[in-house]
């Protein structure tokens, strides 16, 4: 069912994608002043780090001891980690400034290997073990997946294969999946006829975006998810981000303040505290014009 103006929409702060391709390592303390910044803003979730190895993604290779020194008193906020292998679900689910855990799933085998070394079935096999120790502790499961918008690397594509894919992830006891766009190819038509198959089809799944885009293509695409009844959305600030196991050239996110502006205007509620988030904002024009 499409949203309604009275529809909540939970934001997905998502620093970790921002900062996760930058060759110069941000300083640790910069990290953890940042994120403090950001869990007074409001958001539903703070996807902030990841637990995966730090030969292949150095920047987040201090995501540990940056979670442990946040302090998350008066913050309904919920904090995101990515994982790519049964390791790290386990160091993610023993984490205890950790809530959620996700897993960079795909709709192309090509990716899946070139994103986390693994073929589609061993990735699966990967998603029951996340969904299995997270309801074992507690945490929730987000499972994301990749070129759900289109396949630039060959393999057969169309909304079929990613309707068989959400199956798949039901069939594991998912219940958070979000469709991500990882190398901006995303059409306001084709997003707009898979999320309006998919939410339908699976009531009981709450369906999310995640969508990269130049800087003058976001509305369509957010207007053509929120249209047919997406109300979780993920962005950061700025625009910045991208995929560096895309290997392709980065496509940013789409920018949190554009969210914020078009569903302030839809008179939908995000929960976001203004003066926060612009304290947060000008606090990330200074981290990023830095590296």
């Amino acid at each position: 069912m499409p949203a309604t103006p009275s529809s909540p929409i939970a934001l997905v702060e998502c620093p970790r994608d921002a900062m996760q391709g930058l060759k110069l390592l941000i300083p640790a303390r910069e990290k953890i002043r940042y994120l403090q910044a950001l869990l007074a803003v409001g958001f539903d979730t703070l996807d902030c780090g990841s637990f995966v190895s730090r030969l292949v993604v150095p920047q987040m290779a201090d995501t540990p001891e940056v979670l442990s020194a946040l302090d998350r008193s008066g913050s309904s906020t919920k904090t995101l980690v990515i994982v790519a292998n049964r390791k790290g679900i386990g160091l993610a689910a023993d984490h205890p400034a950790v809530d959620c855990l996700g897993y960079p799933f795909s709709a192309s085998e090509t990716f899946q290997r070139r994103n986390t070394r693994r073929g589609i079935p061993e990735a699966l096999d990967d998603v029951k073990e996340l969904i299995s120790t997270c309801g074992d502790c507690g945490k929730e499961a987000v499972i994301y997946i990749s070129m759900a918008f289109g396949n630039p690397y060959g393999d057969p594509y169309d909304e079929w294969v990613v309707c068989q894919r959400v199956r798949q992830l039901v069939d594991l006891g998912a219940t958070t999946i979000s469709l991500a766009d990882t190398v901006g190819v995303a059409e306001p038509a084709g997003i707009s006829r898979l999320f309006g198959r998919l939410l339908p089809e699976f009531p009981q799944i709450r369906f999310g975006a995640h969508f990269h885009s130049d800087p003058g293509g976001w509305q369509p695409r957010i207007q053509a998810a929120d249209g047919q009844g997406c109300s979780r959305f993920d962005s950061a600030m700025l625009g910045f981000g991208g995929c560096p196991m895309a290997a392709d050239a980065l496509v940013g996110n789409i920018a949190t303040e554009n969210l914020v502006r078009y569903f302030q205007a839809t008179s939908r509620e995000t929960g976001i505290n203004r003066e926060a988030f612009l304290r947060a904002q000008k606090m990330a024009t200074g981290i990023f014009r830095e590296t």
